[in-house]
């Protein structure tokens, strides 16, 4: 049974999803601010968590940047119906998902299904024979360890979330082929989940930008704009 931490100073919200959660088989877990979830999360984290962005005490990104300096698990951004300024820097700072508010239960339910399949997949060792996606895979400087959920570069490790591992993963397995952005979706969301190109631009930048702490000139992933990506081997 999966435990999804649900914070929000909304009451109605956090009352209605929790049960919706539970109905479903999960492990449920409500906070009313940031700071309150982080004291929780300090003594036990969970396996995933839903987050409101504007909230008192701590806000939404507060705590998605506390959360990763320690953890990459899976994060699910509750944003306002019209503030794109929120979803994207949301994403560019490591959040994997969002949905906007007023939302629908069920789209909510089938997002934390799609990111805690991603996260078990990653997550799994099955006995026998690796699957090609399982087994550590070195394209130059770049090393990826699928049953580890590790990424290194040049010899230094970089923490990636679900969604950028994939991602990564998706456009290092054939160097110098384009992935385009309807293909990255695929990749890193269920078929039910809809999600638009701002997402994966936004999940693009972000896993640049974590590269670069490991080396500045990280140039790997190259935009071939209107079409999409592709990674080019160092």
């Amino acid at each position: 049974m999966s435990k999804i931490a649900l914070v929000d100073d909304d009451r109605n919200i956090l009352t209605s999803v929790a049960m919706t959660l539970e109905a479903e088989g999960f492990e449920v877990e409500t906070y009313n601010d940031g700071q309150a979830a982080l004291d929780a999360f300090n003594k036990k984290l969970p396996d995933m968590a839903v987050l409101d962005i504007k909230m008192p005490r701590m806000d939404g990104m507060d705590l998605l940047q506390r959360l990763r300096q320690k953890t990459q698990m899976p994060v699910i951004f509750l944003t306002s119906k019209d503030d794109e300024i929120d979803e994207v820097l949301g994403l560019r700072m490591g959040a994997d998902d969002y949905v906007k508010k007023p939302f629908s239960q069920r789209l909510l339910v089938e997002r934390i299904r799609a990111l805690l399949r991603r996260q078990d997949a990653l997550n799994s060792d099955e006995a026998g024979i690796e699957a090609p996606e399982t087994k550590v895979m070195d394209r130059g400087n770049l090393r990826m360890d699928p049953l580890r959920h590790a990424v290194s570069w040049k010899g230094k490790d970089v923490s990636l979330t679900v969604t950028e591992f994939l991602l990564l993963q998706a456009l290092a397995q054939r160097p110098g082929f384009v992935k385009s952005r309807d293909q990255l979706m695929d990749v890193a969301y269920d078929d039910q989940v809809y999600v638009d190109d701002r997402t994966i631009d936004s999940h693009i930048k972000r896993l640049r930008k974590k590269m670069r702490t490991a080396d500045t000139d990280f140039a790997a992933i190259e935009t071939l704009y209107g079409i999409g990506y592709r990674y080019n081997e160092e």
